[in-house]
This record gives structure tokens, C-alpha cells and sequence, in this order.
């Protein structure tokens, strides 16, 4: 092909379109994040795809046998130590998904509603809680429900019971309540952008055409505050699936989740396929949960307006 050929294909209108959009600002943002997108999903798709690997292979005491094979996953599913688990598991994260997002709503609503000129100071007293450490706050429940704490101490002196209570401590309920403490500032703030967004007049506009505060409410704030609504939900559901430490520390034999036994294969049982395995699962049945949750919230909140 000559050089004159070159030139005019060079000139022709595809080239230059292409040529046109390498210089437009969509390119240009595009170059300046590509490293860092690169780089987190390396961060994130490589980890995942190696214990995808291993929950495929077999422990051989010290060495790892690479036949495929599905027998991690035949005992993940079938043990019934392991299905309780996961039961338990699904069960504490959504009643904590669901107690955080409906007490944490009222108060969002408060802060975008009613904060006036101190919205920043409520929000910098939600996060308060949060500058200390995960452990300590765990540590804490751990004073207030146990059986010379101060829960029990308040209710002998209120003259509510006669001696400590043992069932506020080391179970299922103790890490909820934790819990739900503990992720209340993130479900909190995702609710308080999303109301945030909100414009006014869409309510004023619906009360002056007769509707009460709450039909407005339910027909226009609702509706479009869900997004932060199923935003603070995942935010609060994925990480408590997989939480061990409140569990081992708060919750006893009655409050053991399934992310306690995958930290058990993967360090004094040294068994990394089986851990592989249930933690493949796990996130599994939280992607399933998790949209099951996210529909039947719209589902739900469509068939209110």
C-alpha cells in the first residue's frame, strides 16, 4: 500500500471520530482511572479467584492434592453442622440488616428533615462511635449485657427483676444487639444522602393536592429514598455474614456463625479446601439473599404507592 493510501485512510470519518474521542474528556478520565481500576480488581478478582481454585482441591495433610474435585462442597452442604451454620448465619445478618436500617431511617429522616443549620453536628455525633476501635465497642456490650453489668445492674435497681438475668449475654440476641450497634453510623449516612436528594417541592406539591403527611410519606419520600434504603441494607448485610469476632466474643455456643468455622478450616484444622468451599457458598447464598431482599423490598415499596 503506498503512503498515499495510508494518508487517506488515516483521513477517513471512523479515524477520525476515534481521534476526536481520544482527545474529549471521556478519555481522558478514563486514562486517569484505568490504573487504579486495574489495580482494584486485581486486589479484588485475583483473592477471589484463588479461593475459588482451592475450594476445588483436596488437604493432603501438608500438601494440597490439585484433582478437581466436589467433595468441599458435598460437605459443606450436606453436614448438618454446616447447614446450621449457615442457617444461623443468614438468619442473625438479615434480623441485623433489618433492626439497623429501620431504627437508623427515623433518625436519617431527622437530620435531613429537621437538622437545620446543625446537620454536620448530627452527623459528626453518628460517627462518633466509629473513632473508637471494633473490639473496644464489642468489648463494651460485653460490660453492659453481662451478669453484673450494667443492663442488669439498671433493671435490680429499677426493681424490674430480683436477681441478674444469664440470657442477656451468649446468645443469638447479644449479637444482634452488638451488631447492630456497631453498623448503625454506616446504614445511617447511605439513608441520609439518599433523603438528601429528595426534592421539597415533590412533598409540598403532594400535601397541597390533599394528601396527609403520611400518604406523602409513603407515596413520595419512600419511594425515593430507597436506593440509600437498599444501600445501607448491603452495607450492613454482606460484612456481618462473615463476621467472627462479635460472635466468639458476645455470642457463646448459641451465637456461632459460619465465618467462625471457615476461620477454624483455614487455621487449626488447616483444611483450606473445606474453608475454600464454605466461604464460596456463603457468598453464594448472600448474593442470592441479598437480591431475594432487594426485590421484595421494591416490590414491596411499589405496591404501597
Amino acid at each position: 500500500m503506498t503512503a498515499a493510501a495510508f494518508g487517506a485512510l488515516a483521513d477517513t470519518p471512523s479515524s477520525g471520530r476515534r481521534k476526536a474521542w481520544m482527545r474529549s474528556e471521556e478519555a481522558r478520565g478514563l486514562a486517569l482511572i484505568s490504573p487504579t481500576f486495574l489495580y482494584a480488581l486485581a486486589l479484588l478478582f485475583l483473592p477471589v479467584l484463588i479461593v475459588v481454585a482451592y475450594s476445588f482441591w483436596t488437604q493432603n495433610y501438608l500438601d494440597i492434592d490439585r484433582t478437581f474435585t466436589l467433595e468441599n462442597y458435598r460437605q459443606a452442604l450436606t453436614e448438618p453442622i454446616y447447614r446450621d451454620l449457615f442457617v444461623r448465619s443468614l438468619w442473625i445478618s438479615l434480623t441485623v440488616s433489618i433492626v439497623t436500617v429501620v431504627f437508623s431511617y427515623p433518625v436519617a429522616w431527622f437530620i435531613s428533615f429537621h437538622g437545620g443549620v446543625h446537620k454536620n453536628l448530627w452527623l459528626f455525633l453518628v460517627t462518633v462511635p466509629c473513632w473508637t476501635s471494633y473490639l473496644l465497642r464489642v468489648m463494651s456490650w460485653k460490660v453492659i449485657l453481662g451478669y453484673g453489668g450494667v443492663m442488669n445492674t439498671g433493671l435490680i435497681s429499677m426493681g424490674l427483676i430480683d436477681k441478674p438475668m444469664t440470657s442477656l449475654l451468649y446468645n443469638s440476641n447479644a449479637v444482634v444487639i452488638t451488631l447492630v450497634h456497631s453498623w448503625a453510623a454506616f446504614a445511617i449516612l447511605p439513608i441520609y444522602v439518599s433523603l438528601q436528594k429528595i426534592d421539597r417541592t415533590l412533598i409540598e406539591a403532594a400535601r397541597d393536592l390533599g394528601d396527609s403527611r403520611l400518604k406523602a410519606f409513603l407515596r413520595i419520600t419512600l419511594p425515593l429514598s430507597l436506593p440509600g434504603i437498599i444501600s445501607a441494607f448491603l452495607i450492613v448485610m454482606i460484612p456481618t455474614v462473615g463476621d467472627y469476632v462479635t460472635p466468639r466474643l458476645v455470642g457463646g455456643k448459641d451465637g456461632v456463625m459460619i465465618a467462625t468455622a471457615i476461620q477454624a478450616q483455614f487455621g487449626k484444622a488447616a483444611n483450606w479446601p473445606l474453608g475454600a468451599a464454605l466461604s464460596v457458598t456463603t457468598m453464594v447464598l448472600v448474593s442470592l439473599t441479598a437480591a431475594a431482599v432487594v426485590l421484595a423490598l421494591k416490590f414491596t415499596v411499589r405496591r404501597i404507592r
